[in-house]
């Protein structure tokens, strides 16, 4: 069992919550020495058995060149070893790291949970599992700090190893450079914004169980204003290691978006790209004049080119043979991940049809109008 650990009579690096109703509360640890200024910071994670990619996470955290005033950890109900985990890492006292457990909470809920229990003023939001580099929180809350923004958006970046995590990462997330900063909505594996937006906006959507974090942040810039962009504050962190892994994922956020009503347009285009325009081309090559499979080829090249060209700038530790294997995943990653999209959006939108969930989105325009990452 996890406790407190002591030192002359004193917690010194863990505060540990148990199991406790969705509607109790406890108040979160607070260092002896800690301040209470506007510019204390408390990173939120969540975790479900992750003990196999927690450890990578809290080292970059405690090499942060701003270390964190506390990390509070909602653990989802691992049984792992990831609670025995955190204890070992509590003992190091590196830094105030407060647990929560939460048998059976989803990731919405377990970040409502954290930021509740968090003492600093300003909250920034990572993801077990991911590596963050050293100037990630002291970049991520500067603009807040300085009074330029109430939200700032960190990046995200792959970590991959081999030839599909490589082609995965190229084919499924933009670069740094790809950015508008101005319609970028945040990943909560790298996002800063002040408890009191949180609040305002009404916190995560707990009856969501992926895509939560694009909910969250079109309420949050309506009552928070535009998000500064922080650039180097980056998180790593590895992609799916197999197709399966893959499909999974994206019928899951596929699922998610019909669910809360997203992208419309966005899934739309799909359908009607593989319903109507690619067999009707097909057809046209097949009776009329093969130009028409040339216009089909040209089309299929422009959906690819991005995800190529992206996978040339990031293949510099893969191999010859490595490479080639790569970029022949980026159609098949192209096609998978629109397939699961599509098996998954109506199922989502079923359970919405039938479960009527809270309406959620704002009753005025965001500030910006943000399009997604993904």
């Amino acid at each position: 069992m996890l406790g407190p650990t002591q030192a002359n009579g004193k917690q010194r690096g863990l505060c540990y919550h148990r199991a406790m109703s969705s509607s109790d509360r406890e108040p979160a640890y607070r260092p002896a020495t800690a301040t209470h200024d506007s510019s204390r910071v408390s990173v939120i994670v969540t975790v479900l058995n992750e003990a196999d990619s927690l450890a990578r996470l809290l080292a970059s955290l405690a090499d942060q060149t701003r270390v964190p005033d506390e990390v509070v950890i909602v653990d989802g109900g691992s049984t792992d070893g990831t609670l025995e985990l955190l204890a070992t890492w509590a003992r190091r006292d590196e830094m105030p790291l407060v647990v929560v457990e939460r048998p059976g909470a989803n990731i919405s809920r377990g970040r409502n949970v954290a930021i509740e229990a968090a003492a600093g003023p300003i909250i920034a939001s990572t993801d077990a599992g991911v590596r963050l580099v050293a100037e990630w929180l002291e970049r991520l809350v500067i603009p807040i700090v300085r009074g330029e923004a109430r939200v700032a958006s960190g990046f995200f970046a792959s970590d991959p190893q081999g030839a599909f995590e490589t082609a995965l990462g190229a084919t499924t997330l933009p670069e740094a450079r790809d950015v508008d900063p101005a319609t970028f909505l945040p990943s909560s594996r790298s996002i800063a914004f002040l408890k009191q937006d949180w609040s305002r906006c009404g916190g995560y959507p707990e009856w969501l169980d992926y895509c939560e974090d694009l909910v969250f942040d079109l309420r949050l810039l309506t009552v928070a204003g535009p998000a500064a962009f922080a650039r180097g504050a980056v998180a790593r962190f590895r992609p799916r290691s197999s197709a399966g892994a893959f499909v999974k994922q994206y019928y899951r956020y596929a699922r998610g978006d019909g669910k809360a009503d997203l992208w419309r347009r966005r899934h739309a285009i799909r359908y009607l790209t593989y319903g109507i325009a690619l067999p009707t081309l097909l057809a046209l090559g097949a009776r009329v004049h093969p130009l028409w499979w040339l216009i089909l080829a040209v089309s299929v090249v422009g959906y690819l080119w991005k995800p190529a060209r992206r996978l040339m700038h990031q293949w510099g530790g893969l191999s010859r043979w490595e490479r080639v294997k790569a970029m022949a995943w980026v159609p098949a990653i192209r096609l998978l991940g629109d397939l699961a999209k599509m098996a998954g959006y109506p199922v989502g939108w079923r359970w919405r049809l039938r479960e009527r969930p809270p309406r959620w989105r704002p009753s005025f325009q965001p500030v910006t109008r943000p399009t997604s990452g993904r």
